[in-house]
């Protein structure tokens, strides 16, 4: 699969499931299904979620995101690297997965890279969502509680993926890509979205 591009609100639950994603991608490189997967972890209680109603979905936006790397070698690294490694290959995960992560993470994260400019601030979000409502019909039919739950997402993501120290911060971090996740974009030919993880050609 290439990486999906349409843009879905459903990022305002899916949220950084990073202790998740590692679980399941154990249980995805030991060759479980999906629907095994889904069973093991609501037996074994291993997201340790308080009610079983969420563990299905997760595990299914988990499963799809670590297809969505489509490279054995990242999938590996979100089980076995050090936590800092592995978020930057979840957070590519769901960039692939989700078009708006992906142009969130290019057109503003990516840019501030570039231009050497480390400011966040709320009208970053807010210019980024203008243009999206002006120039996608999906992104425009939201409401505005739905498009203020995915600004915290996309923030909050930003802090879980330790650009930023915490949810109030505006001022990003000088990231440095792992090597791991660098060649595993490559390998993907996703050139234009280093930036995004200040690497640049």
């Amino acid at each position: 699969m290439s990486r999906i591009q349409e843009y879905s609100g459903a990022l305002t639950r899916e949220q950084f499931l990073f202790y998740e994603i590692r679980i399941a991608a154990k249980l995805y490189l030991a060759g479980t299904e999906l629907k095994a997967a889904i069973a093991q972890i609501k037996d074994e209680n291993l997201f340790q979620f308080p009610t079983e109603r969420e563990i299905a979905s997760m595990v299914r936006v988990c499963y799809k995101r670590i297809k969505a790397l489509e490279n054995d070698s990242l999938i590996t690294a979100l089980v076995e690297a050090p936590a800092a490694i592995a978020k930057q290959v979840n957070l590519y995960a769901i960039m692939r997965s989700n078009g708006l992560v992906w142009d969130f993470m290019s057109q503003v994260v990516g840019e501030k890279y570039l231009n050497q400019d480390f400011a966040y601030e709320r009208k970053d979000l807010n210019i980024f969502f203008s243009r999206l409502q002006a120039q996608n019909d999906i992104v425009a039919a939201w409401s505005d509680s739905t498009i203020t739950k995915i600004k915290s997402v996309l923030t909050r993501m930003l802090v879980e993926a330790e650009y930023l120290d915490s949810f109030r911060d505006t001022t990003l971090h000088q990231i440095y890509l792992s090597e791991e996740l660098e060649a595993g974009i490559r390998a993907n030919g996703d050139l234009d979205i280093l930036p995004a993880f200040n690497c640049f050609l």
